[in-house]
């Protein structure tokens, strides 16, 4: 007997086992996808927030990060600290109040934990080792240096002024990267040290890199090589304002692209000092400084008295001289008189004293060169010509460059200024960076091939699963296949095709075996579902 007509199932229920879980998976595999498209959306850009981090500084910051609330991971190894984007410059700043990092030196944080009843020379230890950290610390926040230690030799005070010694200091920076410290920046790390150091003389610091090279031998003074840093760019700046100079004032009449001036300065550095006195001679307006006169008279009286025995006689009373005339008795003989004369006059003296200081960095030498192209001509047709300068115009240019430089002859200057005709190649520029090899286009292709592959994904579990297990929903049988008249027809089609394939010779090899063979090939092709209908009724045992 056949089995009654079963009622056609609808929604869900028609599907089979493996249809159910073919969609399933499709959904499973679509929200999964995306969800994680929603969540790299959402998940923020991470950037550096410290690298080369010691341990006890990378735990101190992590327990703040935590405490913070700010999320961090490590790349690179772990040599990196990573935060989101947008709390890179909050966090170090709030990390800074802190005092994290401590770039793994101490400084004078140490001495806040003195123990009670410590030892002077634990205590000088600590204090040395404080100062060290500062001015490690210090030279750190230079750029080029990355990492900086600092040794201090601090000798002990005494009282004997033959054993007192000088203290010192040795500096071993560790630089970045493709980075240098010039003379300048070596001599500011030297006395940066000497003077945070009492009594201590930038000739006692000593700097050191990484690969042993000894910076601080020629921070003082002139180098061995010859000028220092500050020096050769001085004597660029004075060249440089030369040649603006000369261009600005030819510019006009040339042009800027066929005017080419160099200039060599030949600058004084050497420091001199001099001081002469001279004196001038006296004349009649000399100021009169002081005087003296001295008058000597020089005389004698005559002689009176008889020569011999009686003039060792007592004296007599004394009566009045007689005073007689001149040659009147030949025993009276007076002496004559001396007058002596002495003047003695000073003046002040014409002196002058001249103390002269020569500046330092005066020019002892221009050197200058002007080349000109030749001027540009175009005549009534528009063709474009180029002609050598005329001597009035070559003269005219020599006596405008040699005002503009200040020309001296007697300081040796020389001047040089040539017509020759440019070269008119134009200069070869760098080929520009092609679209497609810019880092802008190569971040935004590379961010377009995610997003295309995610949405091939999406559209292969959409239309390559999902799509398939939902055939039978969404392309129900239409109605009259469902109906009894059809199933009518398909029992009477399904009784035919039984008929047909049981009258099929199980004999192989006869013509009847290959006719009815090919028959039930040709019902196969035509309707399968009669055919599986069929073998339904025979599994079933309803032949």
């Amino acid at each position: 007997m056949a089995e009654p007509a079963s009622i056609p199932t609808t929604g869900l229920g028609q599907f089979n086992t493996r249809q159910m879980i073919s969609i399933g998976v499709g959904v499973a595999a679509l929200i999964a996808l995306l969800s994680s498209v929603w969540m790299w959306g959402q998940t923020p850009d991470y950037r550096v927030l410290y690298s080369n981090l010691s341990d006890r500084d990378g735990g101190a910051i992590i327990e703040s990060l935590q405490q913070l609330n700010v999320p961090y991971k490590f790349a690179e190894g772990g040599g990196a600290l990573m935060v989101p984007s947008n709390l890179v410059y909050e966090t170090r700043l709030k990390l800074a109040t802190q005092g994290l990092p401590k770039g793994g030196t101490v400084g004078f944080e140490l001495m806040e934990n003195q123990k009670f009843g410590i030892s002077q020379f634990a205590e000088q230890v600590n204090y040395q080792r404080a100062l060290e950290g500062e001015l490690a610390r210090s030279v750190q926040s230079i750029a080029a240096v990355q990492v900086a230690r600092v040794h201090l030799a601090i000798p002990k005070p005494t009282v004997f002024v033959k054993e007192q010694q000088k203290p010192s200091a040795s500096v071993v920076l560790i630089l970045h990267q493709g980075r240098l410290l010039d003379s300048a920046q070596v001599s500011a790390v030297v006395h940066l040290i000497s003077s945070s150091v009492p009594e201590m003389s930038a000739k006692n610091v000593t700097v050191v890199d990484q690969n042993g090279t000894l910076l601080s031998a020629n921070h003082e003074g002139l180098s061995d090589e010859g000028l220092d840093a500050n020096q050769l760019k001085y004597i660029q700046q004075i060249e440089q304002n030369y040649v603006e100079r000369i261009e600005s004032i030819l510019t006009p009449m040339l042009g800027a692209a066929n005017v080419r001036a160099q200039v060599n300065a030949d600058i004084d550095f050497s420091q001199i000092e001099q001081t002469a006195e001279t004196y001038q001679p006296n004349t009649k307006d000399s100021t009169l400084r002081s005087q003296q006169t001295v008058e000597t008279l020089n005389g004698s009286s005559a002689a009176s008295g008889v020569p011999g025995a009686l003039s060792n006689q007592p004296p007599v009373p004394a009566t009045a001289p007689i005073v007689a005339a001149a040659g009147s008795s030949p025993n009276n003989v007076s002496n004559p008189t001396s007058l002596h004369k002495e003047s003695t006059t000073n003046y002040e003296v014409d002196r002058t004293i001249r103390h002269t200081k020569l500046p330092v960095g005066s020019i002892k030498r221009l050197s200058v060169a002007v080349v000109l192209n030749n001027r540009k001509v175009t005549d009534a047709k528009g063709q474009v010509s180029f002609k050598p300068l005329s001597d009035a115009e070559k003269a005219q240019i020599n006596n405008l460059v040699s005002d503009a430089v200040g020309f001296d002859k007697t300081r040796g200057d020389s001047l040089n200024v040539q017509n020759i005709a440019f070269n008119d190649e134009k200069e070869i520029t760098p080929p520009e960076v092609p679209l497609w090899k810019q880092p802008d286009t190569i971040d935004l292709a590379k961010n377009l091939v995610k997003y295309v592959l995610i949405a091939v994904v999406m559209l292969i579990i959409i239309f390559g699963v999902i799509k398939p297990a939902l055939k039978p929903l969404l392309h129900p049988p239409s109605g009259p296949a469902n109906g009894p008249a059809a199933q009518g027809e398909a029992g009477a089609a399904g009784a035919a095709s039984s008929a047909q394939f049981a009258n099929i010779p199980t004999s192989s090899g006869s013509p009847q075996y290959e006719q009815g063979l090919q028959a039930a090939r040709q019902i196969v092709q035509q309707d399968p579902k009669i055919v599986a209908s069929v073998i339904k009724e025979w599994v079933s045992g309803n032949e």
